[in-house]
């Protein structure tokens, strides 16, 4: 797997009271509610209060919004796949470990993975998106076909059906969850991981 590469930020220094992270985290917002393509800068700009030439001080333009947006998600969720939980181990263990961070990330960066999971493949920045979003999903397909060698997930399941359930389960979060309301990020994954593995994993004699 080709190593996460971080988002490219060409936006030059913020100006007093705005700088790149609030200017995104606005935008991410209009992009969720409205769609990106449904978005102008105009709409951006009235949205933030402020000039379209403001905005311009810090990006080219709401497709490199999109593309550092993009590449938050895409960055946090890599990050995990490097992490000790999941690359030592069994790998059920480190299959377990993964879905535990992607609930986790998913909590604190909710808006930028709905974003991400709502891509669709409309522009070259979506497309690489998507690409980034299959690599993941062949080292989650490659865990599982080890834990099924090791004997921790029954042979006769399709690793790439059980990588899809389980993210599937992962990514529906999008629909409902909100944080500061009725459950914690780690109580959230809790229900998850016991959900989904104490299913998956093949008892042992």
């Amino acid at each position: 797997m080709k190593p996460a590469k971080p988002a490219k930020r060409t936006g030059r220094p913020g100006r007093p009271g705005y700088d790149l992270d609030s200017l995104l985290a606005v935008a991410v917002k209009v992009f969720n509610e409205k769609g990106y393509d449904g978005t102008s800068m105009d709409v951006l700009a009235d949205r933030l209060g402020i000039s379209k030439s403001s905005i311009y001080h810090h990006v080219s333009g709401k497709q490199e919004l999109l593309e550092l947006a993009l590449g938050r998600a895409l960055n946090a969720l890599f990050a995990a796949t490097t992490e000790t939980g999941a690359t030592e181990g069994r790998s059920i263990e480190r299959l377990e470990y993964l879905v535990r961070r992607s609930v986790e990330i998913l909590a604190a960066e909710l808006p930028y993975v709905t974003l991400l999971l709502r891509v669709r493949g409309n522009s070259a920045v979506e497309r690489r998106a998507l690409a980034r979003r299959r690599e993941f999903d062949e080292f989650v397909g490659n865990l599982v076909i080890a834990a099924a060698e090791e004997g921790d997930v029954s042979p006769e399941v399709d690793p790439a059906l059980v990588a899809r359930l389980l993210f599937g389960t992962v990514n529906s979060l999008i629909e409902w969850y909100r944080p500061r309301v009725g459950i914690s990020a780690d109580d959230l994954a809790d229900a998850v991981v016991a959900m989904t593995f104490d299913g998956l994993r093949r008892p042992r004699t």
